[in-house]
Order: C-alpha cells, then structure tokens, then sequence
C-alpha cells in the first residue's frame, strides 16, 4: 500500500528528502516519473509511451504529497516508511485507495531504479 500524506500536514518538509524514490514534492509542485528515478520514459494512462522528463500536475497545491505509483513505502531499502519515520505530526499514513502486496512493491522499486527483480 502507497503512504498519503494527510491534510493535517504542516509543510515542514522533513519526509521530501527521506523518499528514496523522489515520489515526495511540495504542494503546487510539478513532478516527473525521472525525478530520482532511472526512467527515460514511462507508459501513460491511454498506453502510450512518454518521456519520464515530462511534468506532471501536482497532486495537491496546500501541501505535501506522495505520488503513490512512484511509492514503495520504502520496500527494499529500509524497514519502514521513512516520511513516516520522521513526520513531526503523524500525517504520512497508509493509502487505503492503494493497497499492494510486497512483492508488486518490489517490482515497483525494481522497475523505478531499472533493477533486476532478485528471486
């Protein structure tokens, strides 16, 4: 399951630079598949192949969010969430809209990073 940031969120920034996957930005900011990733392109909603370069629309412009398909929830490089781990008020939870095993957190993690999945 991706983590969301909650609206009780007071901007302090302390979760954006612990993402090992940059799926982290301020509200109002663009993001792009490639940011912290190994992804030149990435394949759209309508099945098309994109540049990863390519801004994408904030997910919120009040405050923090995670862009839940470039969260692993930190799988395969630490025990836990770490925006969790270090949220001063407790608004980086658990994404009930995205629930993912492991393995497809691995995958993702994988995919993100051009990794080969280890058996």
């Amino acid at each position: 399951m991706a983590i969301k940031i909650t609206d009780e969120c007071i901007n302090c920034g302390a979760c954006e630079p612990e993402c090992p996957n940059t799926a982290i930005y301020e509200g109002g900011r663009e993001w792009a598949w490639a940011d912290g990733t190994q992804l030149s392109e990435y394949k759209s909603e309508d099945g098309s192949l994109r540049s990863a370069k390519e801004l994408q629309p904030p997910v919120s412009n009040e405050f923090y969010y995670i862009v839940s398909g470039k969260c692993t929830e930190c799988t395969g490089f630490h025990e836990e969430p770490q925006c969790a781990a270090v949220c001063p008020v407790d608004c980086c939870v658990p994404d009930p809209d995205h629930v993912e095993t492991k393995e497809v957190l691995m995958a993702r993690k994988a995919y993100l990073h051009n990794e080969e999945l280890q058996a």
